[in-house]
């Protein structure tokens, strides 16, 4: 149970850095945060679902694995802009094609998620 708190805190962690640093998601990390607290800490995911901000999204995925509009288009922006971003850095062909190769399975799969109602 302790092992599952440590790892929710630093799933936890991650979700800070994702909100400021756009190469991280930030959802993702606190979904695994919470998963970790339903085992170890009912306090702690408590307080993630009573967030304002990212409790409703934890709530909408939890139970009907579903995503809000405006969260999907946020995501899928994020990740054009980070190809575009990194494609203008690389000035490389091969390396902007990887780029895109590895980013395309995580687009496809946030585009075709169910939306919340």
């Amino acid at each position: 149970m302790l092992l599952l708190k440590i790892i929710g805190l630093f799933f936890v962690g991650l979700a800070l850095l994702g909100a400021v640093l756009p190469i991280l998601p930030t959802v993702p990390f606190l979904l695994v945060a919470a998963a970790c607290f339903a085992k170890s800490s009912p306090e702690l995911q408590q307080k993630l679902l009573a967030n304002k901000t990212f409790g409703p999204l934890i709530k909408d995925w939890q139970e009907t694995r579903s995503i809000s509009l405006k969260s999907k288009r946020i995501a899928l922006l994020t990740m054009v802009l980070s190809v575009c971003w990194s494609a203008y850095l690389l000035k490389n062909a091969l390396l902007t094609i990887l780029v895109i190769v590895l980013i395309a399975g995580p687009f496809i799969f946030v585009a075709r998620l169910p939306l919340s109602k």
